[in-house]
């Protein structure tokens, strides 16, 4: 089947942003992001609305975009949108100190990488706000046609969680279930 999107420009700003299409609201692009070191990426906080969009506006951010109908159908339909999200959480897998793996039988998983014990600091402790980016990226990830990976990066913070329950709240915990899961 040909992707007729391919044939005219999208109207919609998550699907030409994850095209390479178009910038976000301050001129950057999806490459130049993937690009950032985790100083910045921590540093920066309007950045993470656009690699990993939600149906709901952004309380911090009120030029990011929304998710429609149309952006899910896009991603659904173009797996090449879906690999470029992937490569967007993979990026942030790797702030965080996590990595993927996707096995040969298709299953996914995520896991602890090498650098976990020099990030974790970063937000392995309580109510960080990079909990609320990790609740956006299940949530996205999710919502976005990916829903295998949203479920293998809730599992794998269910067991750091698990092993340091006073750095992430009960609460936050919640969020985290009902963004990964249906």
């Amino acid at each position: 089947m040909e992707n007729s999107n391919m044939t005219k420009p999208a109207r919609d700003r998550i699907v030409a942003f994850y095209r390479h299409d178009a910038a976000d609201h301050r001129g950057r692009t999806l490459r130049e992001m993937w690009t950032w070191d985790h100083d910045r990426l921590e540093m920066v906080h309007d950045y993470i609305q656009w690699l990993f969009p939600l149906r709901e506006p952004s309380m911090f951010n009120s030029s990011a975009p929304l998710v429609t109908d149309e952006t899910v159908s896009a991603f659904a339909d173009d797996a090449a949108l879906r690999q470029a999200l992937k490569h967007s959480l993979v990026m942030m897998l790797d702030f965080y100190g996590l990595a993927l793996h996707e096995e040969q039988d298709g299953r996914v998983r995520v896991s602890e990488s090498a650098s976990f014990a020099s990030r974790r600091g970063n937000w392995v402790v309580p109510y960080n706000h990079n909990h609320l980016r990790l609740t956006r990226i299940l949530t996205s990830v999710r919502t976005l046609g990916l829903p295998a990976y949203s479920i293998a990066l809730f599992d794998c913070l269910e067991k750091i969680r698990k092993i340091r329950p006073d750095a992430i709240s009960t609460e936050t915990f919640g969020y985290w279930q009902r963004a990964a899961r249906f």
